[in-house]
């Protein structure tokens, strides 16, 4: 064979010549398929966080979206209201009693036997006029026997006179001595003093006498009676004869509570309503006040004057006194369901910053069962909430709504919430 028809051998060492590229390297890797398996990985790694984006966002924005709606779902609804302005004047309505202007009991000052009664409860009597004689023989003689006794006294004080003045004569021409003639001085001193201790015995006795007629000490009306004829009288017993009373002007005393008391002084008219007298009206005035207030009750004790000349109106009466207050500055007037009882206080809710509930502490004044007076505590533009949860604290964030519009008679949404 030829030399030329035979390669020469090659060197295993040595690449053969224009495909190095496609040969392997030592470890046995070619260098395009290294690449090509990181640009694998890179587009893996891109898919997957492709994939995981578009499966976190979402529940992502679900997770923030159903957040958002436990807020608002926990955010209670809350209907507000700004306090109105109370009246310039206004009218207090209280209880009151009524007692005649006089009013006595009538009592015996002498004993004895009621001899007769001339008038029986109901009768109207003048001052002075006898209403009953109470027969006292006792005291009959006991007066005249203190009569004999000051004629006695006066007999013996005339005599000493005489005899004192004749003595003291004689005593100028030294016929008799100094010494007698002061014994008969002296002696005409006591029966003149025994002569007055006889006389006002006298008196006393014809004193007692007198009582024994039991006059009316004013002019009224006989409320009571509580003897007979023949009832024995014991003038120490302390029982009652007769109970009269005055009744042209009757007195109302009314207590009034100590946020009116500086309100209600003497001058200003009162009105008094009763149940008997339907759509009358009766006037009045306070007249005065005790100036002080009872520490038990809080309260002034008012006392109003009134004209009874008709006699239509009757002592230990009860009646309703209207009284027309006048108000410098008046105050704010917030519905009752507004008020929340805590154990620090009233309080009320007002909203502040447009989403933010503040318990606000207040003073009441009158209170008419469906609004209260507010003395202190609420602004003219306060927002307060109405119907308050009993849940409601101090910073909670609250979402104020419109009321719906209703009829008349129906209730309204916060209250038909409530019912659900």
């Amino acid at each position: 064979m030829s030399q030329s028809s035979h390669p020469e051998p090659r060197d295993p060492q040595t690449p053969i010549q224009g495909h190095d590229s496609h040969l392997p390297t030592e470890n046995g890797k070619s260098p395009i398929s290294g690449r090509k398996a990181i640009l694998l990985v890179f587009v893996l790694l891109a898919v997957a966080v492709i994939l995981a984006g578009a499966g976190i966002i979402p529940r992502l924005r679900a997770h923030t979206t159903l957040q958002q709606q436990t807020e608002a779902l926990a955010t209670p609804d809350v209907i507000t209201a700004k306090p109105t302005l109370g009246q310039p004047s206004q009218e207090v309505v209280l209880p009151g009693n009524i007692y005649a202007y006089k009013d006595s009991p009538l009592y015996a000052r002498t004993s004895g036997y009621l001899k007769q009664w001339y008038f029986d409860i109901g009768a109207h009597v003048k001052q002075g006029q006898i209403l009953a004689v109470i027969e006292s023989p006792e005291v009959d003689q006991q007066l005249m026997q203190a009569k004999a006794d000051l004629a006695t006294a006066e007999a013996n004080a005339g005599n000493a006179q005489i005899q004192s003045k004749r003595y003291q004569d004689l005593l100028k021409s030294n016929a008799v001595s100094k010494q007698d003639t002061d014994t008969f001085t002296t002696q005409a001193a006591s029966t003149s003093t025994a002569v007055k201790s006889a006389l006002a015995n006298v008196q006393r006795l014809e004193e007692l006498v007198g009582f024994e007629k039991v006059s009316a000490p004013f002019d009224g009306i006989i409320t009571a009676r509580d003897i007979d004829t023949g009832t024995l009288i014991d003038a120490g017993a302390n029982k009652e004869l007769f109970h009269i009373a005055s009744e042209r002007v009757l007195r109302v005393y009314v207590n009034v509570p100590q946020i009116y008391a500086h309100d209600c002084v003497p001058g200003l008219s009162a009105d008094l309503t009763f149940d008997e007298y339907p759509g009358r009206r009766f006037q009045g005035k306070i007249v005065r006040t005790s100036k002080a207030i009872d520490p038990a009750s809080r309260t002034l004790l008012v006392e109003v004057d009134v004209d009874n000349s008709k006699g239509e109106l009757l002592p230990g009466a009860y009646t309703q006194v209207h009284f027309k207050l006048s108000n410098a500055n008046p105050s704010l007037i917030i519905p009752v369901s507004t008020l929340m009882f805590r154990a620090e206080g009233l309080r009320v809710g007002v909203v502040q910053d447009g989403d933010t509930a503040k318990l606000t502490p207040i003073t009441i004044g009158r209170d008419d069962g469906r609004v209260v007076e507010v003395v202190s505590g609420l602004q003219p533009e306060s927002e307060v909430i109405q119907n308050p949860p009993d849940s409601l604290i101090d910073g909670e964030k609250v979402h104020i709504v419109k009321p719906r519009m209703q009829s008349a008679g129906q209730p309204s949404q916060a209250q038909q919430s409530e019912d659900k």
